[in-house]
């Protein structure tokens, strides 16, 4: 019997099975934007987003309940700009249906209009030709072509043809694609999304069996760990006190107080623990905070509403296991004393500066480069520069700043960053740095020592803006970018975003990429940042180059220890 009204239950199972269909294309929509190094990570990030939205929601047959939870994870757990993107297009799907315990096949095809303009509005400079295109032209190509949708069925199988066809034209949009000679790996996994979500009402078999790993990565990331009860007993200190975490559903009805205020909330955490991490999304809180003492906090909180999760660990317990550990593997004339004569004090006080920057890095020595020069919060990223919302929102929440700066350092992180700004609700100023060189040199030229806020953001923006950047990385796959042929295995140079030389040594790539430089006559000093792979002894052999050609040019080297690319090079 055909599908005419989807609710919850029913949303739950085909999102589930859009999953799926998603990851099993995860490793092929990896590849395919690859451009020109192995940074591709469309598929996972759209993945690891989905799956963060499924898990923070349980079943419920009330489909505006349930959506409610999906989007409000996903968005949290948003991943690159794929990732963000799809998290805004469930979130209008999530608004379009807001007071539908059960949608019909209209309001169905409703909610995927809706879904794309959210996603278009979230965006500061859409492009055509990405995921945005195929999701606009799909669902507007549908509803042209069918006067009458008699079952959701009909409607999602007009929505994927209709999105297949707009698939296959995204190179003629945007021009690297039908250099590269592929399609858009983000309209592609939508694509995969949703049909896995008809292949759920059809009964049509998945191209692969979901297995046991798989399902126990939705239902509880990670296996859960027993601790060992015998390491707290009545005898033990109990000094490190409890994680505690839970999503709060505040209530609009007596019993229950309406005068809910954010500020005065936060400060009934602060007054009882440290760590605090606090979302507020619409009438949701999220929370997590250590504290000695979780029972008022659970009085406090359900004045407000009741607990839709709730976790709460002894971090004694864990800190004792963990210091067994520790000394059963130390060498024995380095052991520490036993666990009951260790004392550890902990502080509950977090002060809140005026002015505070977070920047997303890749590497450890470009983490620590960062935090020496002043940065409140660093983010050190997966190689491909993968970090989420939650990830930038719960950097705030610790850096806990009157007024923030983000460097994202990488475009992949705008959106993510901006929609970070936004959940947090508070005072927060997005610098667009789109490579490492740039937040550095946005570090170098802030006023640490002024207490005026828009002088230092406006002295960070021109470090951004005075640089050129170059990027040095091995070529993953030979192509042809512009009618320059690169082979597999190359040092390309990206300048721009966009990559402009070739050569067979990074030394003799950079070279030649500086002479494309249109002032380089002007600069007077570059900063390089060597990557993992890079043996130190090549700063020799770069700055020798660099001096042949250019003897005025002063080179300086910092590890930064990051993946991909070898070099990273910023000139003033």
């Amino acid at each position: 019997m055909k599908t005419k009204r989807v609710d919850g239950a029913l949303f739950e199972r085909m999102i589930r099975a859009g999953m799926h269909s998603l990851s099993v294309k995860e490793r092929e929509l990896n590849s395919m934007n690859v451009f020109p190094v192995a940074d591709g990570d469309t598929g996972t990030n759209m993945l690891n987003t989905l799956r963060n939205g499924i898990s923070c929601a349980h079943s419920t047959a009330n489909l505006s309940e349930y959506l409610s939870m999906l989007s409000s994870g996903m968005l949290l757990g948003a991943r690159g700009n794929s990732g963000v993107i799809l998290s805004q297009i469930f979130k209008g799907i999530h608004l379009e249906l807001i007071k539908l315990r059960a949608a019909s096949v209209g309001e169905m095809r409703n909610a995927f209009i809706r879904g794309y303009k959210v996603a278009y509005e979230s965006v500061l400079h859409p492009a055509e030709g990405t995921i945005l295109t195929v999701c606009r032209e799909g669902i507007e190509r549908a509803v042209r072509q069918l006067r009458r949708i008699p079952d959701v069925e009909t409607l999602l199988e007009s929505y994927i043809s209709n999105m297949e066809l707009s698939l296959a034209d995204t190179p003629n949009l945007l021009p690297v694609l039908r250099e590269m000679g592929v399609v858009d790996s983000g309209g592609m996994g939508y694509i995969c999304i949703i049909k896995g979500m008809l292949a759920c009402l059809t009964g049509e078999e998945l191209s692969e069996p979901l297995n046991q790993a798989a399902q126990t990565s939705v239902e509880a990331p990670g296996a859960y760990h027993v601790p060992d009860l015998s390491l707290f007993n009545e005898s033990s200190r109990f000094e490190q006190g409890y994680c505690m975490e839970f999503i709060l559903q505040r209530m609009n009805y007596a019993p229950y107080q309406q005068d809910f205020s954010e500020r005065s909330f936060t400060d009934m955490l602060e007054s009882l623990g440290n760590s605090i991490v606090t979302v507020f999304l619409d009438s949701k809180v999220k929370v997590h905070i250590h504290t000695l003492k979780p029972a008022p906090i659970v009085s406090y909180a359900q004045r407000f509403g009741e607990f839709l999760t709730f976790k709460l660990e002894n971090m004694q317990l864990q800190h004792n296991e963990y210091m067994l550990e520790k000394h059963e593997h130390a060498p024995e004339e380095t052991r520490e004393l036993p666990l009951e004569h260790k004392q550890t004090e902990v502080s509950y006080s977090r002060p809140e500066p005026a002015f505070g920057v977070i920047a997303a890095v890749n590497g450890e020595g470009n983490a620590e480069i960062f935090k020496n020069l002043g940065c409140g919060e660093v983010i050190n990223c997966s190689p491909t520069m993968n970090a989420s919302s939650e990830d930038f929102v719960n950097a705030l929440e610790r850096l806990n700043a009157k007024h923030t700066v983000i460097l994202p350092g990488n475009p992949n992180l705008l959106l993510a960053s901006r929609q970070a700004a936004e959940i947090s609700g508070r005072e927060v100023t997005v610098l667009p740095s789109r490579t490492l060189p740039e937040s550095y040199f946005a570090l170098a030229m802030d006023v640490q020592d002024s207490d005026d806020i828009p002088r230092r953001i406006e002295a960070m923006r021109e470090g951004i803006s005075s640089i050129d950047t170059l990027l040095i990385a091995t070529a993953a796959k030979s192509f042809e970018h512009r009618g320059v042929s690169y082979r597999m295995g190359d040092c390309v140079v990206i300048h721009g975003g966009e990559p402009v030389v070739t050569a067979l040594t990074a030394e003799e790539a950079a070279t030649r990429a500086l002479e494309l430089i249109d002032d380089i006559d002007d600069k007077e000093s570059c900063i390089l940042f060597r990557g993992a792979d890079v043996p130190e002894a090549n700063e020799a052999l770069m700055e020798k180059a660099i001096r042949a050609r250019y003897p005025l040019l002063e080179c300086s080297f910092l590890y930064g220890g990051q993946a991909i690319y070898g070099w990273m090079i910023g000139l003033v």
